[in-house]
């Protein structure tokens, strides 16, 4: 008795060993946040969205140039003169040495320039949205290739052990043959079901690869041992409540919503393209020019300045600009409405479609009831001569099509919960909980929208050395 309880303690370590060793979705999705190559693209989008902000503050500066330049010429028109060896065309020719720093800077322009970096601000939020609902898809392609492997695995258990059932009845039915019980056709028959069973087990296999080949593609590296998935940690109590979240938080609508708000200050600016502007300039440096005729002489020069001037007829350019800037606003503003009718609608589908999953498992598992009891029934029959062989092995596939169905149904009921929380924009390594090294989208920001007059930043620099410690 104690050789007993000690094999079965063994056993459950073993079972505990292997459960702990299993990874989990929350495992996979943060190997897809780090290893994603699409959300490394989207931040350098961001990236770049963030120096706009820092080319639309250098209008507010002044701009500093310095020029340099050595020109030669020469005099084609000259006289001929007389000489001892004969006449001879004068030689006028001349070097002339230019160097000239200069200095401009904007005064005023009725705002323009300030308002252009509150639009460049506005665009850094859009573009902060668009790398949330780019998460949001990444770690949803990691949700279904993880299901989809842990499918395509239980299919091939299933078909493994679907051969092994019918391999016995094979026997059985061989066995029953001799002794004259059943007809040869009966043998047939089980020889039939399983060259089937081992062809859908071939398939079964061939359908494992495929989905670990798409598990890497999403993930970044080959699936090990799967856990099962965790229950739903929270779940929204309606539609309606799924809907309110959706239209608050969902970064394709405040991606719109932040577009809108950039236009409208690109009309303001376009609007006061007619409006005069008034500039400083100033200029110093020197010049000097040798020629045939004298030898040169060093001229200091230096001009300061103040410009102020409009325009007064482009050919319609200034208003054609202004109306193609309404006409903008108008779009986005229209797929602004059309954004949050979608993602409603989505929102609608996903619910629909999670409860559909849910009640689909439920009778899954009343079917895989009842054919469990079908087919035991008819297997005792058979030994009692009451049924025949294909009766048994129809009552198998039955068996075999409810446990398939149980498979699927599973599939789709995870696919169906994740795809609710990404409509309502709530599928984010934030919302989720997951232990990943966030990138922080004001790191950058708050290292360049000032324009800093290094070509990269500290932050920029320390950016590129986490990449190449990652290989990327």
């Amino acid at each position: 008795m104690r050789k007993i309880k000690t094999t079965l303690w063994a056993c459950a370590a073993i079972v505990a060993a292997a459960g702990a060793s299993a990874e989990t979705l929350t495992d996979t999705l943060v190997s897809a946040y780090n290893n994603s190559n699409l959300l490394e693209q989207s931040r350098a989008v961001l990236r770049a969205s963030d120096e706009d902000v820092a080319i639309a503050v250098s209008a507010l500066r002044p701009i500093f140039a310095y020029s340099a330049s050595r020109a030669y010429s020469w005099d084609l028109d000259t006289d001929v003169i007389q000489t001892t060896t004969g006449p001879q065309r004068e030689d006028d020719t001349s070097i002339t040495n230019t160097l000239e720093l200069t200095a401009q800077m904007s005064l005023y322009e009725f705002g323009r320039n300030r308002l252009g970096v509150e639009a460049a601000k506005e665009a850094v939020l859009a573009a902060r949205q668009a790398l949330l609902a780019q998460e949001q898809d990444v770690l949803f392609a990691a949700v279904q290739a993880y299901t989809q492997v842990r499918q395509a695995q239980a299919f091939v258990d299933l078909r493994r052990n679907n051969v092994r059932v019918l391999e016995e009845e094979l026997r059985a039915a061989n066995d029953r043959f001799d002794v004259g019980e059943v007809t040869r056709t009966d043998v047939a028959q089980a020889e039939a079901y399983l060259a089937e069973a081992q062809a859908s087990l071939v398939a079964a296999n061939g359908d494992l690869e495929i989905a670990r080949e798409a598990f890497r593609l999403a993930v970044g590296r080959y699936p090990g041992d799967l856990a099962p998935p965790p229950s739903f940690s929270s779940r929204p109590s309606s539609l309606e409540t799924a809907r309110d979240v959706a239209v608050r938080t969902h970064p394709s609508i405040r991606q719109q919503q932040f577009l809108v708000s950039a236009q409208e200050v690109n009309v303001d600016i376009a609007q006061r393209q007619v409006l005069p502007s008034l500039r400083a300039t100033g200029s110093a440096g020197y010049s000097d020019s040798v020629s045939s005729s004298n030898d040169g002489s060093l001229e200091p020069v230096a001009s300061l300045g103040i410009e102020f001037g409009g325009p007064i007829y482009q050919g319609g350019q200034i208003n054609a600009l202004y109306r193609r800037a309404v006409t903008v606003l108008e779009q986005n503003r229209a797929s602004l409405l059309q954004t949050t009718l979608n993602v409603q609608e989505r929102v609608g589908y996903a619910w629909a479609n999670f409860q559909v999953a849910i009640a689909s498992l439920e009778a899954t598992e009343r079917q895989i009831e009842a054919s469990q009891v079908a087919f035991e029934g008819t297997r005792e029959e058979a030994t009692l001569g009451a049924r025949t062989t294909l009766d048994v092995l129809n009552a198998e596939q039955d068996l075999l099509d409810a446990r398939g169905s149980r498979i699927e149904a599973l599939t789709v009921e995870q696919d169906a919960y994740y795809f609710l929380l990404s409509t309502m924009g709530q599928l984010t390594a934030k919302d989720l909980g997951l232990d990943v090294v966030a990138y922080d989208e004001n790191a950058y920001y708050d290292n360049v929208r000032a324009a800093p007059s290094v070509f990269t930043s500290e932050q920029g620099v320390k950016l590129d050395k986490v990449l190449r410690a990652l290989g990327k």
